[in-house]
């Protein structure tokens, strides 16, 4: 089996514990407004490498992993579910690390096939970084062409296989600040028993240029980036929220 492969990246240290060693898959079917790796959206496409291929290029560095392992990321990783699955089931083999970057968007409660797929990847998988975009339905499809249900049951279906969730919301301002949104947020959270980790990051503008390289309009224009301090306020806000569930 091959997958479709935009990157690879050694000494990552900002996705998952330790320093990792990161593979951007191809391939999106969400078109969020603030993505910034747009060269990742067409599947099919990028350098097709195989499990073994990739597994060497990471015991070429293993020295520099002891504290971390292998992240798959994207574009969306879960186009691919079946190359996934493979390469963490060799990689759980081998005692390695597995992480996976995705944004849910893909799952289906509703096909007993795309679950038992979803079953078996979570065997072999340590810990997911979910990218929760907005808790808003509607606000969620204006941001990403999608609405946000497979997400949230996603989420519900990791706390039910007892996998570890780290969540990731991006605060881009006037769009995702919204205070009795980020509440919600905090609110829905505080049901997952599986959370160890809650990343709000702000919305920063370093993917324009690759828009322009493109050719494709930026679809955040002068959106201004968000500040630590937003960032910060935000995640005070959502945290207030899981608090809140707790008690309740």
């Amino acid at each position: 089996m091959t997958g479709y492969i935009h990157s690879t990246e050694s000494f990552g240290t900002v996705d998952g514990p330790g320093v990792r060693f990161v593979i951007f898959m191809q391939g999106c079917p969400m078109r969020c407004l603030y993505c910034h790796n747009p060269d990742t959206w067409e599947p099919r496409k990028g350098t097709e490498r195989t499990v073994p291929d990739l597994l060497a290029e990471y015991e070429s560095g293993k020295e520099f992993y002891k504290n971390g392992g292998i992240t798959v990321t994207g574009g969306e990783p879960l186009l691919q579910i079946d190359f996934v699955t493979e390469l963490f089931e060799e990689a759980k083999r081998r005692g390695i690390h597995t992480c996976l970057d995705t944004s849910g968007i893909l799952f289906d409660e509703s096909s007993g096939r795309t679950v038992q797929k979803f079953v078996q990847l979570c065997k072999a998988t340590d810990l997911v970084m979910l990218d929760i975009k907005h808790i808003d339905d509607e606000v969620h499809r204006r941001l990403t062409g999608h609405s946000n249900k497979a997400v949230l049951a996603f989420a519900r279906f990791l706390r039910e296989q007892g996998v570890e969730l780290w969540v990731r919301h991006v605060v881009v301002p006037g769009l995702t600040d919204d205070e009795s949104a980020l509440h919600r947020l905090g609110w829905f959270l505080g049901e997952l028993k599986n959370l160890k980790a809650l990343d709000v990051l702000p919305y920063h503008t370093m993917g324009k240029a690759k828009y322009e390289r493109l050719g494709i309009p930026y679809p955040l224009g002068d959106t201004p980036p968000a500040d630590s301090a937003l960032a910060a306020k935000a995640r005070d806000i959502i945290m207030q929220g899981i608090k809140d569930r707790l008690r309740s």
